[in-house]
């Protein structure tokens, strides 16, 4: 068996580098700043939430495609590294959109559903790009089962959230100051060139075998079940928020005091959120992979388990930018956002570096659920944060606890998918990825703007709640995934 060196980790993951320098810069930072300018201030936590929830309904259905695609390719360089080429290319083009979107303001408003023509050409640039950034994705995730032994994962894992991690650090440190700034073509620039120049790093050094036997099976069915897939979740957590938004606007109808409001409504919330990924999930997931769910069912719990912990921890970074600038009254809230999230990095960095090697001895899901503690711990202390030294070290904490979550989940995720199959069941873990934003941001953002209507500042103590506690009910779901004793 032939034992890896940390070069070839390195570039076995790299393109997690491009995927993670956009996400760090569009989710937290560039994409709230251009909702702000975009739309009424007032209602910005929504359209941020509406606009998270479209894009990701849309790489929840394509990803699991897009691996399924890639399972079966037989294409010379390789299953995988076709789909990143492409992917990269294509998300280059379509980011050209996206920075166009400033150059729309003051054109005609209300062009459908009352939103600015500066947001609906924000919202048709992330559609596309989600397209493009997934079928990359989809493929990048194939690659680790596919050439890194398995006695090995819990250290290529370490890498790879090392290289999802590493941007914040890196990047986010001078671009919120750029955004601030109006500096946006710069930005988009350095998204492409991460882009491009992770891909060419992937397509050199990392080589695969070609899939010669012809690809067998349907292709059509489980197209279709992936289809379902996604509309089964994306049904329920819509239903969870009409429940909860209906909930918030009986109970403020009927004068129900403040702090009543805050409490039935946040168990509300957190119920509806947890009671979404659980169910969506659960029937979305066995819907997806068809008769053979039930040989599966410690993937699905651990799909389950994975977006429990991504939706808290990613919506916290979504909502944060908003955070200081309502909460805590900064006046140049992206910077400010980057450089919290480049502080936090470096505590994520160290402990996924650790943590993808303690992995590997310790076992997976023991660290898997001390993370899920850790993480917790800090949520909470965002609550009493009403200065940067005390934001800084929950932002620390919550970073120690996602860093060692990343290590050793991904690596127990592998081990519950099959080989042959890897890009398509690592793509339906995407209900994981996708679905976290959906649920965690199009839950949370409504209530939050619902909340500060009431008390300015108020929706983000509430939403911070229920992200701890979604972080805390992840652990219960790990006694559903069975491993071998090794994991």
């Amino acid at each position: 068996m032939k034992n890896l060196h940390w070069y070839d980790h390195l570039a076995i993951n790299s393109y997690w580098l491009g995927i993670n320098i956009a996400s760090g810069i569009l989710t937290p930072i560039l994409m709230p700043a251009l909702v702000l300018m975009f739309m009424p201030v007032e209602m910005k936590n929504t359209y941020l939430a509406n606009l998270r929830v479209i894009g990701l309904s849309v790489a929840m259905l394509f990803q699991p495609i897009a691996g399924f695609w890639s399972d079966r390719s037989t294409a010379k360089m390789g299953r995988r590294r076709p789909f990143i080429i492409w992917g990269a290319i294509l998300n280059v083009i379509f980011l050209f959109i996206i920075g166009s979107s400033p150059s729309f303001m003051g054109a005609d408003k209300g062009l459908i559903l009352g939103v600015s023509a500066a947001y609906l050409v924000l919202t048709i640039g992330t559609i596309l790009m989600q397209f493009s950034s997934n079928l990359g994705q989809a493929a990048v995730q194939g690659l680790m089962p596919d050439v890194v032994p398995e006695n090995q994962r819990g250290r290529s894992s370490g890498y790879k959230s090392l290289l999802e991690l590493l941007p914040a650090a890196l990047v986010a440190l001078f671009v919120g100051r750029m955004v601030d700034k109006g500096l946006i073509w710069p930005v988009i620039g350095i998204i492409m060139a991460g882009f491009i120049i992770t891909m060419l790093i992937t397509v050199i050094f990392v080589k695969e075998e070609p899939f010669k036997q012809k690809p067998t099976g349907k292709v059509l069915e489980p197209i279709l079940r992936i289809l379902a897939l996604t509309a089964i979740f994306v049904g329920v957590t819509r239903a969870a928020i009409w429940l909860v938004s209906s909930s918030g606007k009986l109970l403020t109808n009927a004068g129900v005091t403040l702090n009543t409001q805050i409490i039935l409504i946040g168990v509300a919330g957190l119920i509806a959120m947890a009671g979404s990924i659980i169910f969506g999930v659960y029937f979305g997931a066995q819907v997806g992979i068809g008769k053979d769910a039930r040989q599966h069912m410690s993937f699905i719990w651990w799909v389950i388990n994975r977006l429990l912990f991504l939706a808290a921890v990613g919506s916290i970074q979504g909502f944060a930018l908003y955070f200081l600038r309502d909460v805590m009254h900064d006046p140049n809230p992206a910077t400010t956002t980057s450089i919290l999230m480049a502080i936090v990095a470096v505590f994520l960095m160290l402990s996924a570096v650790i943590g993808g090697y303690v992995a590997d001895r310790v076992g997976k899901k023991r660290l898997v659920a001390l993370a899920a503690v850790i993480a917790a711990i800090g949520a909470l202390l965002l609550l009493f944060a009403r200065s940067m030294p005390l934001l800084l070290v929950s932002g620390a904490i919550i970073g120690l606890g996602t860093g060692l979550f990343f290590a050793a989940n991904w690596a127990l995720g592998t081990k519950l998918v099959p080989p042959a199959e890897a890009g398509k069941y690592l793509g339906i873990s995407n209900l994981a990825g996708a679905g976290a934003g959906i649920v965690g941001a199009g839950i949370g953002g409504p209530m939050a703007d619902s909340f500060n209507a009431l008390q300015p500042g108020l929706g983000y103590l509430v939403i911070f709640a229920i992200y701890a506690g979604l972080f805390l009910i992840s652990i219960l779901t790990l006694s559903k995934v069975k491993v071998p004793a090794e994991a």
